[in-house]
C-alpha cells in the first residue's frame, strides 16, 4: 500500500477499480447534489489485495431521495437508511444514508440522518472498515489511521472500545472474525474492551451469533485460531457451552471443506444441542445428530458386507463421518472412502426403500397388515445387506412366503 499522506484523514494513492454500475450510481447521486463515497469491506479488501468488486456507498442523500432518483430500489434496511439500487442486471447495490447513533441497546441502534462523512465513519466499528473512497475524485477519507493499522496488520476499535462494543456486542464476535480471517493482531486496548463486555453477547439473537459463528469458520486461515479466540474472549461458555476442551480445535484446520454445520457437529459433545441453540434449520439440527450418533462408529473393513451396513444404519451422515475420519488422520480411512465408492457404484440396497418390493406386495404375500410388515421389511434389508444379490422382487418374496406359508 502507498503510504503517501496529505496530512491526517486525506490520502492520495492508490486508485481503485470501481465497478461501471457503481460509478454510475455515483455520478447519479453526486449530480443531484448529494456527496457521496464508497465505503465498507471492499475498501479494506482491495487495499490488501483481496479482490472484492461489491463496494457499498454512503451518501448524504436521504433515503426517500435515493429511491425517487432510481426506478428500481429495494428499501434492505431503511429504518437506517439503507436502500438496495438495483443496476441493470438486477443486481443490488447498497446505498446508505451518512448517520450517527442517537440511541443504542447493544443490539440495535436508533440512527439520526443529516451526519457528515466523518461522523458516519466515527460510528464504525473498526478503523480499518472506516476508511473511504471517493469514487469520481479518486480522493481518501481515513480519519482513523485504517490504512495504517491494515500495513500494521492491526485490529483496532473506532474512538473508545468499550463504547463501540456496548452500542453493539455482535461487533466482540466480529472482531474475531475478523482477527483469524486476515491473521492480524487486536489492539490491546479492543482487546480487553472486547473481554471486559463479553457478557452482553447473552443479549443477541441466536440468528446473528450463528451466522458470524459460521462466517468466521468459513473465512479464517485457520479455524482453530478464530474457535481460541472464541474461547479466550469469553463466547463459548455463552454460545457454545458443549465445546468442552481444546483438544479437538486443531483438526479443524485439516478439514477438506470449511463446512460450518460439520466444523461445528464435530466440536460440539451433543451437535443437535449446539445447532438447535444457533437456531439452525432442522436439516442441519438433524445433520448434527447424526453426526453425535455415529461418529464412534466404524465398519469392518475386511468385509463388504460390514461396510454395506454401516452406510445403511449411518445414512445420510455417511460423507461427514468420511470428512471427519480424514481430517483425524484416522487409519483406514482412505481404505473406507474406496470402499464406500465401491458400494454406491454398485447400487447395492443400503435402505427399505432400495428393496424390490414394498408394504403391499408383503401383504399381498400374506404378511399381517400392521407392524409386522416393517419388522419384514427390516428382515429383508437385512438379508439383502448380506448379500445384494437377493434384492430381486422373486427371491424376496419367496422368503416372506416361505416364513408365511402362502404360496
Amino acid at each position: 500500500m502507498d503510504k503517501a499522506r496529505v496530512g491526517r484523514g486525506e490520502l492520495r494513492t492508490p486508485e481503485l477499480r470501481i465497478p461501471d454500475e457503481v460509478l454510475r450510481i455515483a455520478r447519479r447521486l453526486e449530480e443531484a447534489g448529494y456527496e457521496t463515497w464508497c465505503v465498507g469491506g471492499a475498501i479494506r479488501d482491495n487495499l490488501l489485495g483481496i479482490p472484492n468488486a461489491d463496494f457499498d456507498l454512503a451518501t448524504a442523500a436521504p433515503p426517500e431521495v435515493v429511491r425517487k432518483l432510481f426506478r428500481r430500489t429495494v428499501p434492505v434496511g431503511i429504518e437506517h437508511g439503507t436502500v438496495a439500487v438495483l443496476d441493470r442486471n438486477r443486481q443490488p447495490h447498497e446505498v446508505t444514508t451518512f448517520r450517527r447513533d442517537v440511541v443504542t441497546d447493544g443490539r440495535h441502534a436508533v440512527v439520526e440522518f443529516g451526519a457528515s462523512l466523518e461522523e458516519d465513519l466515527a460510528r464504525r466499528d473498526f478503523t480499518v472498515n472506516a476508511i473511504a473512497y471517493h469514487p469520481l475524485r479518486k480522493e481518501w477519507r481515513d480519519p482513523f489511521g485504517g490504512r495504517e493499522d491494515l500495513e500494521a496488520g492491526l485490529l483496532r476499535a473506532v474512538g473508545d472500545p468499550d463504547q463501540r462494543f456496548r452500542e453493539d456486542y455482535l461487533r466482540i464476535l466480529r472482531l474475531l472474525r475478523f482477527a483469524a480471517r486476515f491473521g492480524f493482531k487486536i489492539d490491546p486496548a479492543t482487546w480487553e474492551a472486547a473481554r471486559r463486555n463479553a457478557g452482553g453477547l447473552r443479549l443477541l439473537s441466536a440468528e446473528r451469533v450463528r451466522d458470524e459463528w459460521f462466517k468466521g469458520l468459513e473465512s479464517a486461515e485457520r479455524p482453530s485460531e478464530l474457535v481460541r479466540l472464541w474461547r479466550d474472549v469469553g463466547a463459548v461458555p455463552i454460545w457454545l457451552p458443549e465445546l468442552g476442551d481444546a483438544s479437538r480445535d486443531a483438526v479443524l484446520d485439516r478439514f477438506a471443506s470449511r463446512d460450518p454445520v460439520l466444523m461445528t457437529a464435530y466440536l460440539s459433545s451433543d451437535p443437535a444441542a449446539t445447532l438447535e441453540r444457533l437456531r439452525c434449520s432442522n436439516a442441519a439440527i438433524d445433520r448434527g445428530r447424526r453426526i453425535g450418533e455415529h461418529r464412534g462408529d466404524w465398519p469392518d473393513l475386511a468385509s463388504g458386507a460390514s461396510v454395506r451396513r454401516w452406510m445403511s444404519r449411518v445414512g445420510s451422515a455417511v460423507d461427514d463421518l468420511l470428512a471427519i475420519a480424514a481430517a483425524e488422520g484416522r487409519e483406514g480411512a482412505a481404505e473406507l472412502v474406496a470402499a464406500v465408492g465401491e458400494v454406491r457404484r454398485s447400487g447395492a440396497p443400503l435402505s427399505v426403500s432400495d428393496l424390490a418390493v414394498n408394504g403391499r406386495d408383503l401383504m399381498q404375500a400374506g404378511v399381517p397388515q400392521g407392524p409386522e410388515v416393517g419388522r419384514m421389511l427390516r428382515r429383508l434389508l437385512d438379508r439383502v445387506l448380506e448379500d445384494p444379490s437377493a434384492n430381486t422382487r422373486e427371491e424376496l418374496l419367496r422368503m416372506v412366503r416361505e416364513e408365511y406359508g402362502k404360496g
